[in-house]
């Protein structure tokens, strides 16, 4: 890999309602307005010479990704570790009540029901990302969700995660050359082996 474009999905119909979407077994596709969002992009995205397309489990980065490159021939890959969080039982509830478990709970404590810690969270999509440093594709297009992207942009930009990240926008391309997303790999690494939020 030499340049990775991260995009979040489009708006689906659990983020519409602001509800929890952990389980890619569930159905949530995008909405009406979430498809608008994804064919806004493809245009901006047309003279990319895009080699890969890595999506996450969930039917809907998949779905935002058809949108994007319509009838371009671009092999896709799917790399489960970049999926949204497991949220145990908050899963299908208001992300809210997510949330304010998430932002008064430490970086090792897990959600009740079999959720995944942020500390378990990050050292997965570190794996992830480190699954798209390793392909031989060139430029790579990654369709995947909010939290992965908020991690790698506060890495980028010196900061470790935090009990909050704020949500990045539908459908936006966030561009990284090998040694940026190299560089946000270590630093993930690192806070997972010694989380502490600060």
């Amino acid at each position: 890999m030499e340049r990775a474009i991260l995009v979040r999905h489009g708006e689906s119909e659990f983020s519409a309602r602001r509800a929890v979407s952990g389980n890619p077994a569930v159905a949530c596709p995008l909405t009406p307005e979430g498809r608008t969002q994804a064919m806004r992009l493809a245009p901006l995205l047309a003279d990319e010479e895009l080699d890969l397309c890595i999506t996450s489990e969930f039917p809907r980065t998949r779905e935002t990704a058809d949108l994007i490159l319509a009838d371009r021939d671009v092999p896709r890959l799917v790399v489960g570790d970049l999926n949204d969080p497991n949220a145990g039982s908050f899963d299908g509830g208001p992300l809210d009540d997510y949330l304010a478990w998430a932002h008064s709970h430490g970086p090792v404590d897990e959600p009740p029901g079999g959720g995944e810690s942020r500390a378990a969270i990050v050292a997965r999509y570190a794996r992830g990302f480190r699954c798209v440093l390793e392909r031989p594709e060139r430029t790579i297009l990654v369709v995947i969700h909010s939290l992965p992207i908020a991690y790698v942009r506060a890495a980028a930009e010196g900061r470790d995660p935090a009990a909050a990240m704020g949500l990045v926008p539908y459908c936006e391309a966030y561009r990284l050359t090998r040694e940026e997303l190299e560089r946000v790999v270590e630093r993930l690494d690192r806070w997972a082996a010694q989380p502490a939020f600060a």
